[in-house]
């Protein structure tokens, strides 16, 4: 994810403090890993240096002083453009799970308990997840549903990994 462009996005309805951005942030988007403030102003700092917002002025209200950024027309721009630019899919052609599938055959450990053993951690994490959705609103429900959907096809990939054992085996040991 994008850092930068997620508080470009948060600006564009309107200026706002940095603390302001951060609790926006973890509001929509980072439930599962909060934004911290350094990571917050560093962001700023360098939006700033590149012309994509401005400081629309300096508070401080007894306490120390607090910029409030607006974003300029140019991270607007950014913003359209980053937005309108698909994703790449993520391939996983250099996947960990098959790494550790081939050194188990190679070093003569248990390539099956292996998978065993990762197919009993995905279920729990999609058990947790399921719950999570469950009681969450619309965005969790989204945002759970992607994980779920990639746990899934990775327990596909398992379940057949596991059916071609042996000939993988045979393909990778000498």
């Amino acid at each position: 994810m994008s850092i930068g462009h997620t508080l470009l996005g948060l600006l564009e309805s309107g200026p706002r403090h940095g603390y302001d951005l951060k609790r926006t942030f973890d509001e929509k988007f980072g439930q599962d890993r909060p934004l911290h403030y350094g990571q917050v102003y560093s962001t700023m700092s360098r939006l700033l240096k590149n012309g994509l917002v401005e400081v629309d002025g300096v508070e401080s209200e007894g306490g120390p002083e607090r910029k409030r950024y607006a974003i300029t027309d140019a991270g607007i721009t950014d913003v359209s453009r980053w937005l309108d630019q698909p994703e790449k899919p993520e391939p996983y052609l250099h996947s960990t799970l098959y790494t550790k599938v081939v050194l188990a055959l190679l070093t003569g450990r248990s390539a099956s308990g292996l998978l065993d053993t990762q197919r009993s951690e995905h279920l729990r994490l999609m058990r947790i997840l399921t719950d999570r959705k469950r009681r969450g609103d619309l965005a969790d429900q989204l945002i759970c549903d992607h994980a779920l959907f990639h746990l899934e096809a990775d327990l596909r990939w398992l379940e057949l990994t596991a059916a071609r054992l042996d000939q993988l085996a045979k393909v990778v040991t000498p």
